[in-house]
């Protein structure tokens, strides 16, 4: 991910130092595992420790280059890391990397960046809940239209709305928290994953000390099933991410502005227009999450390797580890400002729910019509009749409101007292059953209706 797009807490995860240093451990873990076992002389698994962390301690760009020169020669990466590691230990580095094969670092360092990123990423989910509930009881009992194929509906409230995001985004933490489980996995099962050569108390040890669970059966890689379940988590999200921007998009619409970004002081728009102020940030989310999904499909070719291991999924990993979990770590971030900034406007929500003259309160006004006995045919009839003279004549000035023309038509007339007719064209109706859902999503109903 290039680095407009990166935060530096998850870049780092992705560092080659972060990398080399999660190598070392998991090396020198099974090593110490082994002395426990007599396969590795204790002495020589303490110089492995006390050695080795010394120069990750040091570890700069000189030993980068070093472990790069090395890998032109070799071409072969973990190989050229051994390498380097054994010219900072010394003799007693032929207790390094004893009966392992490249997969059990390679996998096992896998499982822990995803397992850290994963981490961060459920930090940034917080975030994001933590101001949908706050914006979410703030508006709990804020009147706006209510929209199906973009054509008003009926009236419901914004709190609603950021209530269903938040129970989404709760869904997907859950999500991430299983996948983070299924991907932290550990395999130190040496060659085609038989435990010929090493001890499988030595992967148990491993897996223990590093938070990591023992892949039951490794083959030589960890299977990819794991690897795909993850990826498309991170994709669910994303698409719960772009949910939410393509709303805000449209919500700021000249014709509709009922919320904006905030615009911050100094912030331009455009280039040629001084007026604009764009939603640049919910657009720009849209194209992460277009991202961030991409990156499942190849996850999920992922999983058909060849016999016990091959390599086509390493060039894969290599891209999408990084960029899938640096991308949602910056939309999620992005988000969670976004929403806590939202600019909100009440008057205009109002403005937009009366503007098509009361049509909106149809479906209330035809089970009023079958509360008096007209038969649902007829009701449905009487009501949409009304309704699209209302339609029709809005800007006509001659034309009448939604209430209007049921006041004017014969067939309601002694039917329907203005009573009921009152309750059914009041939008304030829909708020009174909020508490429902709100204790549903948020285990509490928050503030009263004023």
């Amino acid at each position: 991910m290039i680095p407009r797009y990166t935060r530096p807490v998850m870049a780092a995860i992705w560092a080659p130092a972060n990398r080399y240093r999660i190598w070392f451990e998991i090396e020198a873990l099974a090593a110490e595992a082994m002395s426990l076992f007599g396969d590795v002389p204790p002495e020589s698994a303490r110089v492995i420790r006390e050695k080795g962390d010394a120069a990750l301690a040091a570890f700069s760009d000189a030993d980068l280059a070093r472990i790069d020169e090395i890998e032109a020669e070799t071409r072969h990466d973990v190989i050229a890391f051994l390498t380097w590691l054994a010219e900072k230990i010394g003799p007693d580095s032929r207790f390094v990397h004893l009966g392992m094969t490249s997969s059990d670092v390679l996998d096992t360092c896998l499982a822990v960046q995803l397992a850290q990123a994963s981490d961060l990423l459920l930090e940034d989910l917080d975030a994001v809940l933590a101001a949908l509930k706050r914006r979410a009881f703030e508006h709990k009992h804020t009147l706006t239209i209510g929209r199906s194929h973009a054509i008003h509906a009926e009236p419901t409230s914004f709190g609603l709305k950021l209530a269903g995001h938040y129970a989404e985004f709760a869904r997907n933490r859950e999500r991430l928290v299983a996948a983070r489980a299924e991907i932290a996995t550990c395999a130190i099962s040496g060659a085609v994953g038989t435990f010929a050569h090493v001890d499988p108390r030595a992967e148990e040890f491993v897996a223990e000390r590093l938070g990591l669970q023992a892949e039951p059966v490794s083959t030589q890689v960890i299977p990819r099933d794991r690897h795909a379940a993850f990826f498309c988590t991170l994709a669910v999200i994303a698409s719960g991410i772009e949910r939410l921007a393509v709303e805000v998009r449209h919500l700021q619409r000249s014709e509709v502005r009922e919320a904006e970004e905030f615009f911050h002081p100094g912030q331009k728009g455009s280039s040629a227009m001084p007026h604009k102020r764009n939603p640049v940030l919910s657009e720009n989310l849209t194209g992460l999450a277009r991202l961030v999904r991409s990156h499942a499909v190849p996850a999920l070719e992922n999983v058909a390797l060849w016999h016990e291991r091959d390599i086509s999924h390493s060039s894969v990993e290599r891209n999408i580890g990084p960029d899938a979990t640096i991308g949602l770590d910056f939309a999620l971030s992005r988000l969670a400002g976004m929403m806590e900034k939202l600019v909100v406007y009440p008057a205009q929500m109002l403005a937009n729910l009366e503007g098509l003259g009361g049509v909106v309160h149809s479906g209330e006004v035809l089970l009023e019509l079958a509360r008096q006995g007209v038969s649902r045919e007829d009701a449905y009839r009487i009501v949409q009749r009304n309704a699209m003279a209302t339609w029709t004549n809005l800007a006509s000035p001659e034309g009448r409101s939604f209430r209007e023309n049921l006041d004017a038509d014969p067939e309601i007339a002694g039917r329907v007292s203005a009573e009921a007719l009152d309750r059914a064209t009041d939008a304030s109706r829909h708020l009174r059953a909020l508490d429902t859902s709100f204790v549903r999503v948020f285990g509490e109903a928050g503030p009263a209706a004023p």
